[in-house]
């Protein structure tokens, strides 16, 4: 199994837009000719758009397009975007008077990093497409991983900047690639080592605070007390699979959330994995779910690895100098 490009998997393309003073943005997976996709939602606080369209029971049996945004609920407007863009191409579901582009997305909690009162809205949707079209697809500090924060379990003054990271490996022809904006209410671990590499930490002495025995020290403690939280996410696959097996790689991807991020699928994370394959070869689902699951794990570490301080919080590579004395 090798390491290669997520856009070198046939039949997607992959887009941000994002205010950087507003610290917020969104990512967009496009798949015009259609994929089959799936969904598992796995936090108690989700914020999604047509996951139901996803049951394998259901009818429609191809997407068009991922968007993952930041701005809370009002980020599902970006959407919209989506919708007018593909459109405009001739892509949707033919329903004989119209094409209806399907549109799936999920959202993460950004409003405490930069300016509340600015979202991700349909004009930032089609801009993400159109870059999309057009652009190099980035990481890090941008789309919908741009105000994404870690580790704040003790406070956003404790807490470091999240991101986008993406990750995409290759066993033969088979391909499965992961995109994901990190926003965890907790800790990223790095797993190799068991370490955490991102999350709530102090500065004099510099440590790492570990947010989930924090938690777990304050068991007793009622309400919603931590705000910001999320982190969502797609496999996309050039993998034959049904809507129930893009569902249960959907599933099994989650893994990569619970090797990376402590604690993880809380009743304050809307924790979301979409699965999306425009086919083409054959490959057993359970190799594809182990597959994904190892992209997604280190689509993670690459979300916070590649971040950049923004809005006052600092990102991984500031604080590994902050740990070295630098």
């Amino acid at each position: 199994m090798q390491s290669v490009s997520i856009t070198d998997i046939p039949g997607f393309k992959l887009g941000n837009a994002q205010n950087f003073a507003a610290a917020t943005g969104c990512t967009v997976i496009l798949c015009p000719a259609g994929a089959v996709a799936g969904v598992d939602v796995r936090g108690g606080a989700p914020g999604t758009r047509e996951t139901d369209l996803l049951k394998p029971e259901n009818l429609v049996d191809r997407i068009h397009a991922v968007m993952l945004a930041g701005g809370s609920a009002f980020g599902l407007d970006a959407a919209a975007g989506a919708m007018q863009f593909l459109e405009e191409q001739g892509c949707g579901f033919d329903v004989g008077v119209a094409k209806v582009p399907i549109v799936v997305g999920a959202v993460l909690f950004d409003l405490t990093c930069g300016d509340a009162r600015i979202r991700p809205d349909k004009i930032m949707g089609f801009q993400a497409c159109k870059n999309a079209a057009t652009e190099t697809f980035f990481t890090g500090s941008v789309g919908a991983g741009t105000g994404a924060t870690v580790g704040k379990v003790f406070g956003p003054e404790r807490a470091m900047k999240g991101g986008l990271g993406a990750y995409c490996v290759q066993e033969g022809e088979l391909l499965i690639g992961a995109v994901v904006a990190v926003n965890c209410l907790g800790d990223v671990i790095d797993p190799a080592r068991g370490e955490i590499i991102a999350g709530a930490m102090r500065t004099d002495p510099f440590g790492f605070l570990d947010c989930e025995a924090g938690m777990i020290r304050r068991f007793t403690d009622p309400g919603n007390r931590f705000t910001g939280n999320t982190t969502i996410g797609a496999v996309i696959t050039n993998a034959n699979i049904t809507k129930a097996q893009a569902t249960k790689v959907a599933s099994m991807a989650h893994d990569g959330y619970a090797r990376t991020m402590r604690p993880s699928h809380t009743m304050l994370d809307g924790d979301t994995i979409f699965t999306l394959s425009v086919g083409g070869v054959d490959a057993d689902i359970s190799v594809i779910g182990a597959m994904a699951a190892k992209a997604m794990e280190q689509a993670v570490l690459n979300a916070v690895k590649e971040a950049t301080s923004l809005a006052g919080f600092r990102c991984y590579r500031e604080v590994e100098l902050l740990k070295q004395g630098i």
